[in-house]
């Protein structure tokens, strides 16, 4: 596979797999990225504890679900967590259990699986039935909590109710992947996926980073590499620009590949429903080419054909990838491509927060760029039509701004340059640029 240099990034959770891997080989989630070694710490010498204590412990044994503790993180740090589900041991006494916990502090991509000795029971609280709404607000303060972690990720979309959130929350509570393999990647998953029941015993998953399928064992994959004869994604390379590609995948006509990919994409997106019949959706995938291949950066979705102007259903970048900015070069793409086929586009309603947040730094950064280098007057209906960028999205991105005024029956654009340089500072970088000039793509027509 070459040489490979990149440590483990302990944000998104990967971690870079030697040129060759035992299919035993495991990886220690908690190791320090700086040395590979565990972090250090200092043994401290600990009172002996009261049989009385010791009862009182072990009558709280084995812990409710639902049950609110102190828990241990991989920062050698307590942190509150509740109790989501709990496994009893194959190996152990009565109360030997494992326990699936949320850290309410924390996004739920961080759930996971911690033994006893993790948690101080002295901390232990009573058990309290929440309400739906107590659920959507904690899922929405713990997103907010972990916005800057979380920026260049943009979510699945979040088109549940109350009681439908409820539903997906108690199917998805446990993730059933832990890791999976892809390319030379091993990668921590974030959210449940509900791949076909006969892999449900495995924590594992091998995935050929070309023709996307997976499979149980690390021998397979080997077996599987050695037939199969695909060097970069299924479809059309439409875009070529230096060492970055991106193919525009049919599902029609690679329904395997386009139902493979949401089964990957859904361990990384919370509240994303799960298409199965991708026959509707186009795939846009973006690639890394070296002389070994093309390697899947990330993509994103769009119906074939949108009654409501959407360009774009679903966008992930996988998490080895983040933070280079591909991103928002998958958004602004996605607007290169409405441009090309002469329609205004608007991503698909309605967004996340995080989604919102990339999306409204996308607008600000356009918008203002062209505002500043303009001269005279410009009405939102012309910055639609040099854009592709909404109407109503160009209007409510100034309006935040406070860039917008309502005057004699009319907005008008208020742009001071000061103003501008001010807002686009605090947009941040625009990431990678599309290239126009590398896109050889032609709008899709149903064929037949």
């Amino acid at each position: 596979m070459g040489s490979i240099d990149t440590p483990k990034n302990p944000e998104n959770g990967s971690t870079t797999l030697p040129p060759t891997t035992d299919a035993s080989a495991t990886y220690d989630g908690d190791q320090n990225p700086t040395n590979g070694m565990p972090p250090r710490v200092t043994e401290m010498t600990l009172p002996v504890e009261s049989e009385v204590v010791k009862k009182r412990k072990t009558s709280m044994l084995p812990l409710e679900v639902g049950t609110r503790v102190l828990c241990r993180w991989r920062d050698c740090k307590y942190h509150p967590v509740k109790v989501i589900e709990r496994r009893k041991m194959q190996s152990g006494g009565t109360n030997d259990y494992e326990y699936y916990v949320h850290y309410t502090e924390f996004n739920r991509r961080l759930d996971e699986w911690v033994k006893l000795e993790q948690l101080d029971l002295d901390s232990v609280e009573t058990v309290v039935d929440e309400k739906v709404e107590d659920k959507v607000t904690s899922l929405k303060m713990t997103r907010h909590q972990k916005r800057k972690i979380d920026e260049t990720h943009v979510e699945g979309h979040e088109e549940l109710d109350a009681a439908s959130l409820r539903e997906h929350e108690e199917f998805t509570k446990v993730k059933n992947i832990a890791t999976i393999e892809l390319g030379r990647y091993e990668i921590e998953t974030w959210y449940f996926s509900p791949f076909p029941p006969e892999y449900n015993d495995c924590l594992q998953l091998y995935f050929c980073e070309f023709c996307l399928n997976f499979m149980k064992r690390k021998e397979q994959l080997q077996r599987h590499m050695k037939k199969c004869d695909l060097k970069h994604p299924p479809g059309d390379e439409i875009y070529r620009s230096g060492t970055l590609s991106m193919f525009e995948i049919d599902g029609k006509k690679n329904k395997v590949y386009g139902q493979n990919l949401c089964y990957l994409a859904k361990l990384f997106l919370d509240h994303k429903t799960l298409y199965y019949d991708v026959d509707l959706f186009l795939f846009y995938v973006l690639c890394e080419c070296d002389d070994r291949g093309c390697h899947m950066v990330g993509y994103f979705s769009k119906e074939k054909h949108s009654e409501e102007s959407y360009n774009l259903a679903c966008i992930l970048t996988l998490p080895p990838y983040q933070r280079k900015g591909y991103g928002k070069f998958l958004i602004a793409f996605s607007y290169e491509l409405s441009k090309k086929e002469g329609k205004v586009g608007t991503p698909e309603r309605p967004l996340s927060d995080l989604g919102l947040l990339s999306y409204r730094g996308y607008w600000t950064r356009v918008l203002l760029d062209i505002l500043k280098r303009h001269k005279g007057n410009i009405s939102i209906k012309e910055l639609s039509d040099m854009t592709a960028i909404k109407a109503e999205d160009i209007l409510t991105t100034l309006q935040s701004l406070e860039l917008i005024q309502y005057r004699k029956g009319q907005h008008v654009i208020c742009a001071d340059p000061k103003v501008l340089d001010r807002h686009l500072k605090a947009a941040g970088r625009g990431g990678l640029e599309v290239d126009v000039s590398k896109l050889i793509w032609t709008p899709y027509k149903e064929q037949g």
